[in-house]
């Protein structure tokens, strides 16, 4: 029987997520890649495992998440669960969404409505072999949904037990605003918005969603922190073979460019006097944003989960780093 690490936090970070009484830790494993029916179980469950002996306490899924068929990664991790993770319930942070394409006809297809989302969560509480979640999302905004319908099935699903708390994913400002309103009219206990934010992708910003959450006790739980491996030393010397960019599994291809390597190497040797790697710098800038509750890291072994917690050993950074890095992003 499998026991997790004594130690297990006492090098991690905990933030409070917005304005609620809910801890997130300061890095969250997402199982979005790698954790699907056509990756390798050992090694998945090597991870999560490794990720909660790291104080990672966070396990974000969603419906359609897993290869070769969407679910497998919540099927998967309900095996973890049942395999020894799942004795440490009440310390673990875990959620899911609903919005994309999940099954056929039209009740399964991307949207937001209230027959969607709660037959959705139904479906992903049996495959993790779950009597709740503790965060449930909607994963994208849905024009052809009333917002208030929406709302009022997250409102529900808290109320039938099924979720602690709700959030949103991939919602903009405008329409993050709207739900903040219609939830806290329900008085449901929403906490979060799951944007994609990095160094190279600054739309939250732009969009002045991070602003809005911060004044208005949102945590942002943020994805893609390094830009589909742009942000990591991986395409500093060209693109290997083996990578997901040379075999056309990425749209970031076609951002590699020179351009584009200057300034990854220009980062990197910020990092380097640090003593970071460049993952860990862009991982710790994010960090630094009071905006941030948690950053969401992907991973394909256990090592590289090491790795990112390690980010967390130097948090700070001076006004002279900061201004470096935005003089190279904005070159």
């Amino acid at each position: 029987m499998w026991n997790a690490n004594d130690n297990r936090y006492e090098a991690m970070q905990y933030r409070r997520c917005g304005a609620s009484g809910l801890k997130l830790p300061a890095i969250s494993l997402g199982l979005w890649q790698n954790f699907g029916a056509g990756s390798s179980f050992a090694n998945a469950e090597a991870m999560c495992r490794t990720a909660f002996d790291h104080g990672i306490t966070h396990f974000d899924l969603a419906n359609n998440y897993g290869h070769p068929y969407n679910g497998s990664a919540e099927e998967n991790f309900g095996r973890i669960l049942k395999n020894g993770l799942g004795a440490y319930r009440d310390e673990l942070c875990i959620s899911t969404k609903a919005g994309y394409e999940m099954w056929a006809g039209p009740y399964g297809d991307r949207g937001g409505s209230r027959k969607y989302l709660i037959a959705s969560l139904d479906q992903s509480l049996r495959r993790m072999g779950l009597d709740y979640v503790d965060i449930f999302y909607h994963h994208v905004y849905d024009p052809e949904t009333p917002l208030e319908e929406t709302a009022l099935a997250l409102d529900q699903i808290v109320r039938q037990g099924k979720a602690l708390y709700v959030g949103i994913s991939n919602y903009d400002r405008a329409h993050t605003t709207k739900m903040q309103k219609l939830l806290h009219e329900l008085h449901t206990p929403f906490i979060v918005n799951q944007p994609s934010y990095s160094m190279l992708n600054r739309w939250v910003e732009e969009d002045m969603l991070d602003a809005y959450c911060l004044e208005n006790g949102l945590g942002l739980a943020v994805f893609s922190p390094l830009a589909q491996g742009l942000l990591t030393d991986r395409y500093l010397h060209g693109i290997p073979e083996d990578s997901r960019i040379s075999k056309g599994n990425t749209w970031v291809g076609s951002q590699l460019t020179e351009e584009m390597l200057a300034k990854l190497r220009a980062l990197n040797e910020i990092a380097k006097k640090r003593w970071q790697s460049l993952s860990q710098l862009a991982i710790a800038w994010l960090l630094h944003h009071p905006a941030v509750t948690t950053v969401l890291v992907g991973a394909s072994r256990p090592e590289q989960i090491i790795h990112n917690v390690d980010a967390l050993t130097h948090p700070d950074f001076t006004e002279d780093e900061l201004q470096q890095i935005e003089e190279i992003l904005n070159g």
